[in-house]
């Protein structure tokens, strides 16, 4: 089973690295959908805290339209809204061969028309409490990850409890 994390024009770095944390500790990839919110280089990597950046399987693409020409080979995709109804436990997150968890940037999310041409696809974290809006990026990131590992098999031989 592949994995594919996409951040769609991500904003703040901190969430990227803690993003690429996760896909590299899982062995998902990496997608960035630009513009992005911050630059890639050598400098604000290494500000963010993103010593492990290099062996993160990661891919960049220059818009939502070059990404979405590649997704039906990539997998089955899933996006993360807080406008969603249904809610991602209620996903048949591992059931297909291949996974793409779509998720927006943060302070915009998606846009609109991906809400309207994959409204089927459209999945939320379930929140609790009215004072909370949504939860970080990087948290359902990870969430989403696991609950996709969760769903379609378990832990591998050599998994070891930190």
């Amino acid at each position: 089973m592949a994995i594919h994390v996409v951040l769609v024009q991500p904003e703040i770095h901190w969430n990227t690295g803690n993003a690429g944390r996760t896909c590299l500790a899982t062995g998902a990839t990496l997608h960035l959908v630009k513009p992005l919110g911050f630059s890639l280089d050598e400098r604000e990597v290494k500000r963010a805290g993103l010593d492990y950046w290099e062996h993160v399987d990661k891919r960049i693409w220059p818009d939502w339209r070059a990404f979405e020409s590649a997704l039906p080979s990539l997998g089955e995709p899933w996006f993360f809204s807080t406008k969603a109804t249904r809610l991602y436990w209620d996903a048949p997150l591992g059931a297909a061969r291949d996974v793409v968890l779509i998720f927006g940037r943060e302070a915009g999310g998606l846009p609109d028309d991906l809400h309207k041409r994959y409204h089927d696809r459209f999945i939320a974290m379930p929140v609790l409490s009215p004072r909370v809006r949504s939860l970080n990026l990087s948290t359902t990131v990870a969430i989403a990850v696991y609950e996709v590992l969760r769903q379609s098999r378990p832990a591998p031989a050599d998994w070891r409890q930190q």
